[in-house]
């Protein structure tokens, strides 16, 4: 076990099993997902009941530095009450079989339904709590910790946490409703965000236009859309305002971001992090998607800067499918690899992802078609490659691209 490891709880977004892996390997000490229903992010891969056994097994195995990784149930949308009867068997079947560690609610019915069933709860951030009262209350009512609002700055989440155990948000997308809270979906599409299924209609860009015709000439016309947290720059500042765990949201992100940002972050939690360090991790950070960076309100309440422009993103990398792998061989470190789009040549750098196999990243050094060296292979081809980490038959291999073309 890693000695220098931080007291504050890392919480990493998992979304699929690669993302579940790359958040469990790269120093999560706690995860977060949700199941097939009943989740804020109804679009993400999700997990079915049988499949959370595994989760468990990976999360009990796989940890950095010999973690044990905690799982967190995401159950925070609206209920019906026609839906009761179900939470209420989903909820005895995860007690029974250990199959997470607590649940992250806010419906009274759930909460109920966790005290009944002594689940541990975590009060969602759907529930907007911006105060030591409303903290109180919900302490007093058997929550093990709140998931504190996004609209505080540091000094409001210093005198929250002095009552309760309290989860900030550190990294990843903002809404530009409170907490997440916005009917704009539901208005324009019928699916509901407070269900899951936000359209983000908010990534959109608009016009202004008056009754008459006349246009507003806009800076950005993307009004509604927040650039994304970010607070390695102030990590320590965090660290100090009494936050016991701090949570990475990304859950219908890519591995590769998961990957990237878990790493990041745990690197900025166990040590003090220097002008160098932070400059270093940025510059990871901005390889993986984002629209842009913005600390939020820990500082200052946002401001039109911390409005994106982007309408795909400002990372400046992204990947691109080329191939699957066919064949493993462990002792020789090669697989087969079957080309169904575009080009490979040696020194590009690859993803290698997949449900067992996580997501590697590593970089092309031997290409081989028919026992013969190539310096490049392309759709159709059938070709051996060296590997420097376990992979499995089934894999999917993407070539990293820099924004201005090939790495």
């Amino acid at each position: 076990m890693n000695k220098n490891k931080s007291k504050i709880e890392l919480l990493a977004p998992a979304g699929t099993f690669p993302s579940l892996i790359a958040a469990v390997e790269n120093g999560a000490d706690a995860v977060y997902l949700g199941l097939k229903e009943f989740s804020m992010r109804a679009f993400a891969g999700n997990f079915s009941l049988k499949e959370l056994k595994k989760a468990r097994e990976i999360c009990n195995t796989k940890g950095k530095d010999g973690r044990k990784v905690k799982i967190y149930l995401t159950l925070n949308t609206i209920i019906y009450d026609k839906e009761i009867k179900k939470i209420e068997g989903i909820i005895k079947k995860i007690k029974k079989e250990k199959l997470a560690d607590a649940i992250i609610c806010w419906d009274l019915s759930i909460i109920s339904l966790c005290k009944k069933y002594k689940i541990p709860f975590h009060i969602s951030t759907q529930a907007s709590i911006s105060n030591k009262s409303s903290a109180e209350f919900y302490k007093k009512f058997g929550a093990e910790r709140i998931i504190l609002a996004r609209e505080l700055n540091l000094n409001q989440i210093r005198e929250i946490s002095k009552i309760v155990q309290t989860e900030v948000f550190i990294h990843g997308a903002m809404c530009v409703s409170i907490s997440g809270r916005c009917f704009i979906s539901q208005f324009l599409s019928g699916k509901s965000a407070n269900r899951g299924e936000c359209l983000q209609y908010c990534r959109r860009t608009y016009d202004v236009k008056d009754e008459e015709g006349n246009e507003l000439k806009l800076e950005n016309n993307r009004v509604l859309s927040p650039k994304d947290l970010c607070t390695l720059p102030l990590i320590e500042k965090i660290k100090k305002s009494g936050a016991c765990s701090v949570k990475i949201e990304g859950r219908m992100r890519s591995p590769e971001y998961v990957s990237s940002v878990v790493r990041i972050y745990r690197k900025a939690l166990d040590k003090k992090m220097s002008k160098k360090d932070i400059q270093e991790g940025m510059k990871e950070l901005d390889k993986v998607y984002h629209r842009g960076f913005s600390q939020g309100f820990y500082l200052q309440v946002p401001s039109k800067k911390d409005f994106s422009s982007s309408e795909h993103g400002e990372q400046k990398e992204s990947k691109k499918f080329v191939g699957r792998i066919e064949k493993y061989w462990p002792k020789a470190k090669a697989v087969s690899l079957k080309m169904f789009a575009g080009s490979l040549s040696m020194g590009d750098e690859v993803y290698i992802i997949g449900k067992d196999t996580g997501i590697k990243r590593q970089k092309v050094e031997s290409l081989e078609i028919n026992n013969k060296k190539v310096q490049e292979i392309k759709k159709g081809d059938e070709a051996g490659m060296i590997v420097k980490e376990k992979v499995n038959k089934g894999d999917e291999v993407y070539i990293v691209n820099k924004k201005d073309g090939k790495c």
